[in-house]
């Protein structure tokens, strides 16, 4: 890593220490930019991620999407293109807290960037999956310091956060992975119609679905429909499914409710015996003992 790029990765480390209070996930003055810092964290990370850039600038994280396996720090960035429930391991210390910045975007803002001749090639694009990591770029790290360095002069933002988060989506679709970033956003791909499937599924967690009916929301066979869903997430629709349920029912016990039976048929159980088993087998422990053990560990 030369000397400037070092320079940038220690001011953004300054960026992040600075406008974090404390441990956790915070939102900033700049829409759709966080600032992530922890310190210790032994436990698994359960989340939906969302299409979001992700570069660390201390300390490391690992990935678990599906069946395949992201590990990156510093130096290198991960980029989600569409909603994805992951599993994550983060390695840090008091002494060198896990520091990172995560930018959300839509797919949508990715259109501007894509010419007609890619549009109207779009349903001959290979279907690529929706979460990869790469090397983080010079302009790329620069783009990310001026962007975030807009913290120190609030008064700017308005007119230049979405000028440079522009740039920033721009030096990301320059790398080795842009088409797996630009087919959420054309219309005619088979990625863009998956992720219209992974909206569905996500807007009607509580619903029992036929793979048939999915297969026709997508406008492909069944055999199609599996494949290049799962080759954008690497899993199969009910795992996917699956794991939404059990992530928005840890949260919402976590949250206010102690009623396992309840929540359990609010993300769409019919049998309280089989949410526990399948909560057990992915967290570790029954709900009722997780819930009371996390709780426990925020206080």
């Amino acid at each position: 890593m030369s000397e400037e790029s070092c320079a940038h990765q220690q001011k953004l480390a300054k960026l992040i220490e600075h406008y974090s209070d404390g441990d956790g996930v915070h939102a900033t003055f700049i829409p759709s930019l966080f600032l992530i810092r922890i310190s210790d964290m032994a436990e698994p990370i359960y989340i939906v991620d969302e299409p979001s850039f992700c570069i660390i600038v201390q300390g490391e994280k690992e990935v678990w999407v599906g069946e395949e396996h992201f590990r990156f720090g510093l130096g290198k960035y991960l980029v989600t293109s569409v909603d994805s429930p992951v599993t994550g391991h983060i390695k840090a210390s008091i002494d060198a807290p896990y520091l990172a910045l995560k930018l959300e975007f839509a797919p949508s803002e990715i259109l501007e960037f894509i010419d007609d001749v890619e549009i109207r090639a779009a349903h001959k694009k290979s279907t690529k999956r929706a979460m990869y990591t790469s090397e983080v770029d010079p302009p790329l790290l620069d783009a990310v310091v001026r962007f975030a360095a807009l913290l120190e002069n609030p008064k700017h933002i308005p007119k230049l956060a979405p000028l440079f988060k522009k740039e920033i989506l721009y030096w990301i679709l320059q790398g080795p992975y842009k088409d797996a970033l630009k087919q959420m956003a054309l219309k005619g791909s088979n990625a863009f119609r998956i992720k219209n499937v992974i909206e569905y599924i996500i807007d009607n967690i509580e619903r029992p679905f036929q793979i048939e009916e999915l297969a026709e929301l997508a406008n492909m066979s069944v055999a199609a429909f599996h494949r290049h869903f799962k080759l954008v997430t690497a899993m199969s629709p009910l795992q996917f499914q699956k794991q939404l349920r059990l992530q928005e029912a840890r949260r919402m016990l976590l949250a206010d409710s102690s009623d396992i039976a309840n929540v359990a048929f609010r993300v769409g159980y019919e049998s309280q015996s089989q949410f526990s088993r399948e909560y057990s087998r992915m967290f570790g422990f029954p709900p009722k003992v997780d819930i009371n053990r996390m709780k426990e560990n925020l206080v």
